[in-house]
């Protein structure tokens, strides 16, 4: 038995009621969802051999860069419309759709930080959403993420819960960060920020989740707790996931429940943390953890490692170590070292599974 039947889930992108089914089945037993960020199609199909071969479910998301890059560099993005991350967002997503199925497991379909400014990006995406859950019955993406953490909180809970609003209707799921990651990732830079606002309290954690839960279940936190997006040197970063668990006692008690984990976190900021972080934050509720910098570096790894390996091949179209006349095709074909780096960062996502108890749930 495993989730796949405990749950009655078929293999490709879920919806709604399945992925509150598939969170609720994480937090009971225990294991954490990573978020792949991809960019591209190879990015996506590395993510997805992983899950297949890990026999995991999978989260893929696409931040507003990486949306963009996907629909073209060539095409502008103005910040009134957004119109290249939209569309690359959307073709993304269809993409994933097609292909998810073909590998047998279940994924969650999300796009990642939407700060203000971007917030034209989530509207174009959500205007696609609700005619495709005319013609379809289901969004196009399962969720995306509002990220107002730069925000005064007030402010950020309140335009939180209006976009709750416009997504329950279709049972989408909404993420949303109270509290600030540090670091710089995707062009957004808080590598200056005063740590202080690295650590949300439990009092904010309580308005959002006492906001959000009146309008729709559908809903996860990402919670500050020193988090920090990219890699630093060992010791920069003050990790406290031990924090989240006195966050889930402080809702227990506001909420007087018997549920120790009443409500959903997300672990931003993975990249270089230690498995034990990722563990304890798990056990505290957290069923998303989002991992980026890892694996664009193990992408690249492959790609440069084969390059290294074969530079006396890919000088020139003809002529190598073998002869002036030998042909180099099959070394620069793109197919070829590609493929090399959607083997290193598969496993590194296969790695990610492992650590975060994730492996083998199917």
């Amino acid at each position: 038995m495993g989730l796949l039947e405990d749950l009655n889930l078929k293999p490709g992108v879920l919806y709604g009621d399945d992925v509150l089914s598939l969170f609720n089945y994480a937090r009971a037993k225990g294991f954490a969802i990573p978020a792949i960020n991809v960019t591209s199609s190879s990015t996506v199909v590395a993510a997805l051999e992983a899950a297949k071969d890990a026999k995991s479910p999978i989260i893929l998301q696409a931040s507003q860069g990486g949306a963009a890059f996907f629909a073209g560099k060539g095409i502008a993005d103005s910040s009134e419309k957004r119109e290249a991350s939209v569309a690359g967002a959307i073709a993304a997503a269809h993409f994933i759709r097609a292909v998810a199925p073909i590998y047998g497991v279940p994924v969650i379909l999300h796009t990642d930080h939407c700060a203000k400014k971007l917030l034209p990006w989530l509207d174009g995406m959500l205007d696609e959403d609700e005619r495709f859950f005319k013609e379809h019955g289901t969004p196009l993406f399962s969720s995306h993420m509002i990220d107002l953490s730069e925000e005064p909180v007030d402010w950020n809970i309140e335009t939180t819960a209006k976009y709750l609003k416009r997504a329950a209707p279709m049972k989408q799921w909404l993420e949303m960060e109270i509290g600030i990651t540090g670091g710089e990732e995707d062009g957004v830079n808080n590598e200056d920020v005063d740590n202080a606002s690295l650590y949300t309290q439990p009092e904010d954690i309580w308005k959002v989740h006492s906001t959000l839960s009146a309008i729709s279940p559908y809903f996860s936190i990402a919670a500050g707790f020193g988090n920090v997006h990219g890699v630093y040197k060992p010791g920069n970063v003050k990790l406290h996931p031990e924090l989240l668990g006195k966050h889930q006692a402080y809702l227990k008690q506001q909420l007087k429940t018997e549920d120790d984990k009443p409500t959903f976190f997300v672990f931003h900021g993975g990249s270089g943390s230690a498995v034990s972080e990722f563990q304890t934050a798990i056990s505290n509720g957290v069923v998303k953890v989002n991992i980026d910098t890892d694996t664009q570096w193990a992408y690249l790894c492959g790609v440069r490692d084969f390059v290294t390996k074969n530079i006396d091949y890919l000088k020139t179209q003809i002529g190598n170590p073998e002869g002036e006349d030998k042909p180099n095709k099959k070394k620069y074909d793109p197919r070829v070292w590609i493929r090399e780096g959607e083997k290193t960062m598969t496993a590194r996502v296969k790695q990610a599974l492992v650590d975060f108890y994730a492996a083998g749930v199917l």
